[in-house]
């Protein structure tokens, strides 16, 4: 399984709002600096997760964003799919898009399906606390690069 560059950007951002210190706003501009990301990608990727209660934005001179919640209160399980539009690992798991002719025999799409729910179950067991453990480590890094 391969995330979409949206949901790795998100999680990155996520770490970076954990890893800042204090309850200071931070800028788009300054995570963009920090991993070398666009600011334009980056704006679309803050709108989803402001847009899905992760992030909390604040517009204007001097705004930024902070974390909506905790980081322990952030499940990286619930964040992929807020993030990921398609889960779907191979072309038979869409009905009305599938053209392969062995589909009605086929157990690949079993297997696959319970491959993605093992998957996503591992990454239901991590908050972005989890992430956050080396916190000083992350922020020296991050704030080095800005």
């Amino acid at each position: 399984m391969r995330f979409t560059v949206h949901t790795d950007y998100a999680l990155r951002v996520l770490m970076y709002l954990g890893a800042a210190p204090g309850d200071d706003l931070v800028t788009i501009k300054a995570i963009s600096r920090g991993y070398d990301i666009s600011e334009n990608h980056l704006m679309k990727v803050v709108h989803r997760l402001a847009q899905a209660g992760f992030v909390e934005t604040v517009r204007g001179r001097g705004g930024g964003m902070r974390l909506a919640r905790a980081p322990g209160d952030i499940n990286i399980g619930t964040v992929v799919r807020a993030c990921e539009d398609d889960m779907r690992i191979v072309e038979c798991f869409d009905p009305d898009t599938n053209t392969c002719p062995i589909a009605a025999a086929c157990a690949l799409p079993r297997v696959l399906d319970e491959a993605l729910s093992a998957f996503v179950g591992v990454l239901e067991r991590y908050t972005l606390a989890d992430l956050l453990k080396p916190k000083a480590a992350l922020w020296s890094i991050l704030d080095a690069a800005d």
